[in-house]
């Protein structure tokens, strides 16, 4: 399901404004931010390492989509992950395609899915 992936030679904290730059580029907002490291430090006490998912949106892709299928919700946003490894950082991108593969009935939310692994494929690129 990972669409790619970069390993980055950043500290953690500079990987995740990078990729958050990067996402803007490509017309993607970040609407979601689950620290997960928190998460599960406050909610089971388990220690983990630092990660991030950036769940992302581009608005004029996601309203095609959904003006097209409602049921396109479900499956959105579309996330990335940032995590550290090392000294650098690893950042991942969920593939669209094969999220929306579910509504592959549907041209609209095909193509939708195809331009946004296009545009994530740009983002991940961006970062190496």
């Amino acid at each position: 399901m990972i669409l790619v992936y970069a390993r980055i030679n950043l500290p953690y904290e500079q990987a995740v404004q990078k990729t958050t730059d990067a996402l803007k580029a490509e017309g993607f907002g970040v609407l979601t931010q689950i620290d997960v490291k928190a998460t599960l430090k406050q909610k089971i006490n388990a220690d983990f390492r630092r990660y991030v998912i950036l769940g992302a949106c581009n608005p004029p892709l996601a309203h095609r989509a959904l003006s097209a299928n409602l049921d396109v919700g479900l499956l959105l946003p579309c996330n990335v992950t940032v995590y550290e490894e090392g000294e650098g950082s690893v950042v991942t991108a969920a593939d669209p395609v094969e999220i929306l593969g579910v509504l592959k009935e549907d041209p609209m939310a095909h193509e939708v899915a195809v331009e946004a692994r296009t545009r994530l494929q740009r983002v991940i690129a961006s970062l190496k």
